[in-house]
């Protein structure tokens, strides 16, 4: 289409969760208490790591910067929408819209494949563990995080790129909570073929990289769990695994059952209650299972706590 029959967008508007008036206040005190928890254990998950001396082996370092990212992803939706629950006026300007998506993509992605290094670190200290801290050194950990975050940087910027430079000349009223890219795309009137084939590889490269590089860790690890001659041993080393596990599984279900169900099965309601899942509760649910599940964790906010009672 012809760029003079484009009409200059300032702004979108957000129609968000429900237009339901009785709902919106309800929504709101759920989401409201969502966010508070997810940024508290998460902001406190980071804290905590770099307070305890004991916590500064690689599998936390990751596990920081996993908190990191979960809290950056969901802080770039959840605040908006929490103020358009009550508010009357939705908008968000276009760039405000272009660079909230940006953060969110930055993030999410960086998580998914800050995923796929958590697994390698576990395969190498149960494979090995004499020479863990050797091949995991701290610049073999930064070069593996430099290389996450230079991926997600990367297909951040080319998504919002492609998007933001379509030709908007219709509404301007995306049905969603937040600047995600297939609803924005839904308001262009310009081709998005190519916008949905990137989409489609990029996404399927990150979540196929993830998922195949999980499975190739934990088939090695189990490969290694059971040359081990000790019963304890071999409980010690899966102990470490059930953490990482149960947040791949809820991630990654949810991301697989969003971007790969049917079309047949697709429901826009649906669509908005998936994205709420995994950009505010999976958030939420990382840091409380491995704080729950994970001995050197409750070790250390004890410890904090003691010490902290001391202080008083």
């Amino acid at each position: 289409m012809n760029q003079e029959n484009c009409s200059v967008l300032t702004e979108f508007f957000l129609l968000g969760i429900t237009n339901n008036p009785e709902m919106k206040v309800t929504l709101f005190a759920i989401f409201l208490a969502v966010y508070i928890i997810n940024f508290s254990a998460n902001l406190g998950m980071i804290i905590l790591i770099r307070m305890d001396y004991q916590l500064h082996t690689p599998m936390y370092f990751f596990l920081s910067h996993l908190s990191f990212c979960d809290l950056c992803y969901s802080t770039a939706v959840g605040p908006k929408m929490l103020v358009d629950l009550l508010a009357k006026n939705k908008s968000v300007s276009f760039y405000g819209c272009a660079l909230q998506f940006l953060v969110f993509c930055i993030f999410a992605d960086s998580e998914c494949l800050l995923l796929a290094v958590m697994a390698f670190d576990r395969y190498k200290a149960i494979s090995n563990p004499l020479l863990y801290t050797v091949n995991m050194s701290s610049r073999v950990c930064y070069l593996l995080l430099s290389g996450v975050y230079l991926v997600g940087i990367t297909d951040a910027l080319i998504h919002t790129t492609l998007a933001f430079r379509l030709c908007f000349c219709g509404s301007n009223e995306i049905n969603h909570f937040f600047c995600d890219i297939p609803p924005v795309l839904l308001l262009s009137c310009s081709d998005t073929q190519v916008n949905e084939l990137v989409l489609f590889i990029v996404f399927g490269f990150i979540e196929l990289s993830t998922i195949s590089g999980v499975l190739i860790s934990y088939f090695y690890i189990i490969l290694s769990v059971l040359e081990m001659h000790s019963a304890e041993g071999k409980f010690k080393a899966f102990s470490t695994c059930i953490s990482h596990l149960s947040v791949v599984a809820i991630f990654q279900g949810t991301m697989l059952f969003m971007y790969f169900r049917p079309s047949s099965c697709y429901s826009l309601e649906q669509d908005k209650m998936t994205s709420l899942f995994y950009s505010l509760v999976v958030p939420m649910l990382n840091p409380l299972i491995y704080s729950l599940r994970n001995k050197d964790v409750k070790e250390a906010l004890k410890k904090l706590k003691y010490n902290f009672i001391l202080r008083k």
